[in-house]
């Protein structure tokens, strides 16, 4: 079962096995075939489809789909993720980060960002060497620089805060 909220204004469920489909309760008799790697045609109530799969973020369990030439912002919800909504841990990843710590003692090559800069997740944010080997250390989530705690050739300890974010 699949709980699929379209463009951020319409929400379905979704049933499907073997035999039959069912979207919000209601049997749904497609007619489906795949016509390339991202390019499916639908027959459904006598109507024919294109749809094409344009992007997929299976991370964030989002997609986007083109059909007939529309494009639709899917958000994807499964039994597991309804799961854990219900045992209330849907945001244990949502914890804001206040601070990036050192990961290992070494000493600091290169900084990349300074205070008030909005960086993405993967940004890189420092270099740290460690054991003769330089480290590129990436931005966990997107966030916003609050301060850089550290300078160029400052030797750090395991769990020192070298940036803190807002």
């Amino acid at each position: 079962m699949y709980k699929i909220r379209v463009n951020n204004s319409y929400n379905f469920e979704v049933k499907s096995d073997k035999n039959q489909t069912s979207v919000n309760n209601n049997q749904v008799i497609l007619d489906v075939c795949k016509t390339s790697e991202n390019h499916i045609h639908v027959l459904y109530n006598r109507k024919s489809y294109r749809a094409e799969i344009v992007e997929v973020n299976l991370a964030e369990k989002k997609c986007i789909l083109k059909i007939n030439n529309n494009i639709y912002h899917l958000d994807l919800k499964d039994q597991y993720d309804n799961l854990l909504k219900r045992l209330g841990l849907d945001n244990v990843n949502s914890v804001k980060l206040t601070d990036l710590k050192a990961p290992m003692p070494g000493m600091v090559l290169k900084i990349m960002v300074a205070s008030g800069q909005e960086v993405k997740k993967g940004d890189s944010l420092l270099v740290l060497e460690a054991m003769k080997m330089e480290n590129i250390i990436k931005s966990p989530a997107d966030l916003i620089i609050k301060s850089v705690q550290v300078k160029i050739t400052d030797k750090v300890e395991k769990g020192q805060v070298m940036i803190k974010f807002q």
